[in-house]
């Protein structure tokens, strides 16, 4: 029954009335029966993993979800960039026609390239930031759990909204303090290629740092009080009670945050969208092109924009390649440094 409704999914035909069995026109129903049919026969064979068996059917709206959404999705995508889909059907298989296209293309290159700097450095600033205001707010302050407060609602603002937000004060807000200033030259940010990326990577900054840094403040909270005056009766000052106790002993969370942010850099695509929409365009391998547009947001508009979808869909395929690759490198370096730690 299952097989027969997958099939029936998979070719989206319904079955004519000469069809056996025209009551199986009902994919839905018949494949929500299949898998109802199919739990109870697991819930009722005996068995001496039966707990394990019950615990995976109780995962089960969890697990079909993600599956129709995410594992299948994807395989389906590595499918179609072989082939020229365009949204709704294909008619031949290209081979690696997609990819030898793009790798040649000087968009594509730039965006790869602005992808990795602009990762590179918004990581090590989160980073370097939202650890020295963890070390702030976990100092017996006044008002610390306000601060605390205060860093991260940023966070909570979604990407466009901020990008939006953030485009009005680069191109009215700063040019006009820069006016009052004195500064008779005083203009967007956004209008030059190199600042336009310095202004993403303060935005994404100011936006994520205080995320990052809750995940420090927890890190350093876990830290035994006694080590510390330990090594404060054993006279080590504050730099080396710093790169001997607090940081290794957080190394953990090291490895945690600089994932995330390096995941969530190489991701970027709303407030690169909002903020810049790739813009302002130069001149890259004798072509103008838009010189902010990170990688998330070529495939994006390679496949909306352009409606080459499939084209697009061999972008993503690289890009899910490149950022597992990274992250999978970033991890293990990692894990070596809690080791050694």
């Amino acid at each position: 029954m299952l097989i027969y409704a997958l099939v029936l999914c998979f070719q989206a035909m319904p079955l004519r009335a000469r069809d056996i069995g025209g009551i199986l026109s009902f994919r839905g129903l018949f494949l929500f029966a299949s898998f109802v049919i199919i739990a109870a026969g697991f819930y009722a064979y005996p068995t001496y993993k039966h707990r394990a068996i019950i615990n995976v059917l109780f995962m089960l709206p969890i697990l079909i979800p993600f599956v129709m959404t995410i594992i299948l999705p994807f395989f389906f995508g590595v499918f179609y960039s072989f082939t020229n889909w365009n949204g709704n059907k294909f008619t031949e298989f290209v081979g690696f026609a997609n990819y030898k296209t793009f790798f040649s293309a000087p968009d594509y290159i730039n965006s790869v390239v602005m992808t990795f700097l602009f990762a590179l450095v918004n990581v090590f600033i989160i980073n370097m930031l939202a650890f020295l205001l963890a070390l702030l707010v976990t100092q017996k302050i006044r008002g610390n759990n306000v601060y605390r407060a205060g860093f991260f609602v940023p966070n909570l603002i979604g990407g466009i909204v901020l990008g939006y937000a953030w485009q009005f004060i680069f191109n009215y807000v700063f040019p006009l303090i820069g006016m009052l200033l004195g500064f008779e030259n005083s203009q967007s940010m956004l209008i030059q290629p190199l600042s336009a990326l310095v202004a993403l990577i303060i935005v994404s900054t100011w936006q994520y740092a205080g995320y990052i840094m809750m995940i420090y403040v927890t890190a350093l909270n876990g830290i035994p009080s006694s080590v510390i005056e330990a090594a404060k009766i054993d006279g080590a000052n504050g730099f080396k009670r710093m790169t001997s106790i607090v940081m290794p002993m957080v190394a953990h969370a090291f490895t945690i945050c600089i994932f995330l942010t390096l995941v969530n850099s190489f991701k970027q695509f709303d407030l690169n969208f909002s903020l810049t929409n790739g813009g302002p365009s130069k001149l890259f391998m004798g072509k103008a092109i838009m010189s902010t547009e990170l990688q998330a947001l070529n495939i994006y508009k390679t496949a909306i924009t352009r409606n080459e979808w499939a084209l697009g869909q061999a972008k993503s395929v690289v890009f899910f390649v490149i950022l597992a690759a990274i992250s999978l490198l970033q991890v293990s370096i990692n894990k070596k440094y809690e080791e050694e730690a």
